[in-house]
């Protein structure tokens, strides 16, 4: 049982040092804000169609032909 609750106090500790180290952050650091600047290529810009989603090709939007598969 002793080694149980020394345990808990180590663990305990441990999450007070944790906790103490980002408040300190917060309280001490000051972010510094800069300007950022992001590219949008011109056909996004002038609608160059349909979306293209993660994955896919462009201009692939659906299946190409409408022909049945052949029979064996």
């Amino acid at each position: 049982m002793p080694t149980l609750i020394r345990l808990i106090i180590t663990l305990l500790f441990l999450a007070g040092l944790v906790y103490a180290g980002m408040v300190a952050l917060v309280s001490f650091v000051e972010p510094t804000p800069k300007q950022v600047t992001i590219r949008i290529p011109t056909r996004d810009l002038l609608g160059g169609g349909a979306p293209v989603l993660p994955g896919s090709t462009p201009g692939a939007s659906g299946p190409t032909s409408q022909t049945e598969p052949e029979s064996p």
